[in-house]
């Protein structure tokens, strides 16, 4: 299992427009396949930065992952939503792995 970590820059003054998409993507990722751990806006510290967060078995699945969304009437609009108002500056991605015991576990 891989957990793919999105680091979004954001309008800080279109904060409330990140967390609809958030929302939406809320709604999406599940259901196009990804193992959805949350979107997170801004609350304290920087004001432009927020995550996505979301757990897939490998590589090979986060790109079959990633084709989806296109084809999801939320993924779609959610796409177009951004590209229309602007408010994500920049994103990166990362991928981590597990390498400790999860949390909870005893």
């Amino acid at each position: 299992m891989i957990t793919c970590i999105i680091t979004y820059d954001i309008d800080p003054n279109r904060r409330e427009l990140f967390e609809q998409y958030a929302q939406n993507w809320g709604q999406c990722a599940p259901r196009c396949g990804a193992d959805l751990i949350g979107y997170f806006a801004p609350h304290e510290g920087s004001a432009t930065t927020a995550y996505g967060i979301y757990s897939v078995a490998s590589l090979a699945d986060y790109e079959a992952y990633r084709a989806r969304p296109a084809q999801d009437p939320i993924g779609r609009e959610n796409y177009a939503f951004a590209r229309r108002e602007g408010f994500i500056r920049h994103e990166n991605r990362l991928f981590v792995k597990l390498a400790s015991t999860p949390h909870g576990t005893p």
